[in-house]
Parts: C-alpha cells; structure tokens; sequence
C-alpha cells in the first residue's frame, strides 16, 4: 500500500507491506524480513522505516513492514510494462543500455554487500526484478527479504569468498 507517514510538520511517502498471516509462512516470512534488515543499511537496500505488529479491529494479528517509497515502481514494470494501462500508473518507458547496466550494478552492489560485508552474511533467495525497486533517480534498490538466508557456522552452510586472477 502506498501511504503518508506524519511526524510533526513532516511527511513522508513510504510503502506498507501487510502480510497475509493466514498464508501459510506468513508470519515466517514477516519475522525472516524484519530479522534482514534490522541492522543492515546500504544505499541499494529498501530503508525499512518502522515496522508494526499488532492486532486488528477483528481480534486477528497484523504484522505490517513501512519503507521509504520507491517513485518509480520495480524493475519488473519496466521491463515488461502491462499492456491495459486502465487503473495502472502511466506506462513506463524503455530503459536504455546504460540504465540497465547502473541498475544490474546497483544490485550487485546491494548482494555484494549482503554477502561479505555484514556481520553475518545474508543471502537474498528471491531476487527477480519484482523485488528491485527504483528511485526517482532509477537506482536499484533490493526489496523483500522474506525468504532471506543467514550463512553461519551455526547453520552448517560454509561461507567462502573465492577470487580468480
């Protein structure tokens, strides 16, 4: 959902995620994203803003995430635009070659980082042009880390840096 946040005198667009609890792994998949992000920051990574567990009007759970709105919708609606535009943002236009490649880099960049520079390394598991999302300035950011991975020594998975010359 798009959304104002207001604080005092400042507001701020930013996008809500509502999870489906009823979904199975939906609360599974709210706890893995909030564990991803909770201390890791990097200029391709979505910026959570807050997030929100509560109960609704009805007595169920709700579990929502807020992050800083991304202008210009994902990578997957610039590469295959929807054909009825009725109820759809205006069609974007084609990304030339030195678009795609900054965007290809700033997701290498956010992976990078994922993979080697935080304290414990995280792998993404569901990384397709739906989850990157674009700026006003078409820089890519990585987004939904529901299904995302810590490699540790506790989980059995090796971690290894391998560079060829």
């Amino acid at each position: 959902y798009k959304g104002i946040l207001a604080d005092n005198d400042k507001h701020q667009l930013v996008a809500v995620k509502v999870f489906n609890l009823l979904r199975h792994g939906g609360s599974k998949s709210f706890t893995a994203e909030c564990e991803a992000l909770r201390n890791i920051k990097h200029r391709n990574l979505v910026e959570i803003i807050t997030a929100c567990s509560s109960v609704d009007f009805h007595g169920n759970d709700f579990k929502a995430l807020v992050y800083k709105y991304m202008d210009r919708g994902s990578l997957e609606e610039w590469l295959h635009p929807p054909t009825d535009f009725e109820d759809v943002r205006e069609a974007p236009e084609s990304l030339n070659l030195d678009q795609r490649l900054e965007i290809a880099i700033d997701v290498a960049c956010a992976l990078n980082y994922l993979h080697n520079h935080c304290e414990t390394p995280i792998v993404h598991c569901d990384l397709k042009p739906s989850n990157v999302l674009l700026d006003n300035e078409m820089t890519g950011h990585v987004s939904d880390f529901g299904l995302a991975r810590f490699l540790s020594q506790e989980t059995g998975i090796n971690v290894s840096n391998s560079h060829t010359s």
